[in-house]
């Protein structure tokens, strides 16, 4: 049984997706769409952009959001999925890969959460780090300890999970968790706390965007990043997409739930191969590859 797998925001570069739009007539629709839904030339940013104007979040997202079902768009009717899953943004893109959400209705969404999730994090200095080489437990415990808002944001795989809130809890707790023996902590280049309770008014502004937007049944369960569960009920799908934006991002449970339920074979789509590795870090027997561009 095959999953296939979306990255999220980290996965971009420049140059993203122009092999695709030059070679491919569907990718290239795919494309024009999404500059014509936006009102701008994401496509322009994507292909001549510098690595500092792809970094910006209503940036980032859409284009790894696009990029990716680029690449679905080239199998055609050879994709079938069993299941689908998505790493924070990139579960909005398995949503529309197995026809929960429409290609315009989903874009819309993202860069929605992109602006929402852009303005939250101005309200408050926040950040992000990574912690390797910890058990979860002791990471959820210092977090738990901290006077401040900080929390376990995304359970990436055994040894890895990035940490998420306010500049100085992040500091007290890295702080705290080399002293309690992790191998490395660091400050990532974000623009601030995702995947946590500073989080919320993103939450409380996309809430009402995906409650007035047409979900259908899916043609396959989705996986999602909150409850590490496969879901298929529509209203369902819709609650646990917008808890995701202040609770942490579960793909260690996600991926390690997909393979008791049966699934052997992982298929990234999208740019970068960061999936690929963490899945390989949460279990070494299962199969794992990229969408390989027809000649």
């Amino acid at each position: 049984m095959t999953a296939y797998v979306f990255p999220g925001q980290g996965a971009q570069y420049p140059g993203m997706g122009k092999d695709l739009y030059e070679r491919y007539p569907q990718a290239r629709a795919l494309f024009d769409e999404a500059d014509s839904i936006l009102g701008y030339a994401l496509t322009r940013v994507m292909f001549e952009g510098s690595e500092e104007e792809l970094k910006e979040t209503k940036v980032t997202q859409p284009a790894i959001f696009v990029h990716s079902l680029a690449m679905v768009s080239l199998l055609g009717d050879a994709f079938r999925p069993d299941a689908v899953a998505g790493h924070s943004l990139g579960e909005f893109t398995a949503l529309v890969a197995n026809k929960t959400l429409s290609f315009g209705d989903g874009l819309r969404l993202v860069y929605q959460r992109a602006m929402a999730m852009q303005k939250a994090c101005e309200l408050v200095p926040s950040t992000m780090a990574a912690i390797i080489g910890l058990d979860d437990s002791i990471i959820e415990e210092v977090c738990d300890d901290i006077d401040d808002i900080v929390v376990p944001a995304n359970y990436n795989c055994p040894g890895q999970v990035v940490i998420s809130g306010t500049e100085t809890g992040i500091f007290k707790a890295m702080e705290e968790l080399q002293k309690r023996g992790a191998k490395r902590t660091v400050k990532l280049q974000v623009g601030g706390a995702f995947h946590s309770p500073l989080m919320e008014p993103a939450r409380e502004e996309l809430a009402g965007a995906i409650e007035n937007t047409a979900f259908a049944n899916p043609l396959c369960p989705v996986y999602q990043n909150v409850t590490a569960t496969p879901v298929t009920d529509p209203a369902e799908i819709k609650k646990n997409l917008v808890a995701q934006l202040t609770s942490p991002v579960r793909w260690t449970q996600s991926v390690q739930r997909m393979i008791a339920d049966g699934i052997d074979t992982f298929t990234e789509a999208g740019p970068g191969k960061v999936l690929q590795g963490l899945i390989r870090k949460i279990d070494r027997t299962v199969t794992t590859g990229s969408i390989s561009l027809p000649e």
